[in-house]
């Protein structure tokens, strides 16, 4: 397996970074021509917060993508620079992607706040068990490299 095979779910969500955004740009433009705004709307961030809260899910959810997922997105150059890219970890990488996504479906669809959860929790799963992977093999990969220095000496 290519070591780079961990980009192909980093793709999908940076994918779903976009799409979160296009879908919180055409709900805004929409609230803005259903609800023309005055100056007041915009008069200070907590009046602008007010004017949108009618389509704040996918504002909100955009902001959920960079929280954990920073830490999804910090471990995938680790990766690649470390060559600890595995079957496994492109796996897990494709299963939290798939649960971001789920979370991101039920956050701006049927706003099922309990599965919602449950899905989040499933994603934190996925990236806790990613992360300790990585940290298993760079254990791995340290102990293996002070055999071989402690051989050659």
């Amino acid at each position: 397996m290519s070591p780079f095979a961990i980009l192909w779910p980093t793709f999908a969500l940076v994918g779903l970074v976009f799409i979160v955004w296009f879908t919180l740009v055409v709900q805004r433009l929409r609230h803005v021509r259903r609800v023309p705004p005055t100056r007041g709307d915009f008069a200070t961030a907590e009046a602008a917060s007010r004017y949108f809260q009618p389509v704040e899910a996918p504002a909100q959810n955009l902001a959920n993508l960079f929280e954990m997922p920073v830490l999804f997105l910090a471990l995938v150059p680790l990766l690649l620079m470390t060559g600890l890219t595995s079957v496994a970890q492109v796996l897990l990488a494709w299963g939290y992607v798939a649960a971001r996504g789920a979370h991101s479906f039920i956050h701006l669809g049927s706003k099922r706040v309990p599965a919602r959860f449950r899905v989040y929790l499933v994603s934190v799963a996925l990236l806790s068990a990613m992360w300790i992977g990585f940290l298993i093999d760079c254990l791995v990969a340290a102990r293996r490299l002070a055999a071989l220095r402690h051989m050659v000496s």
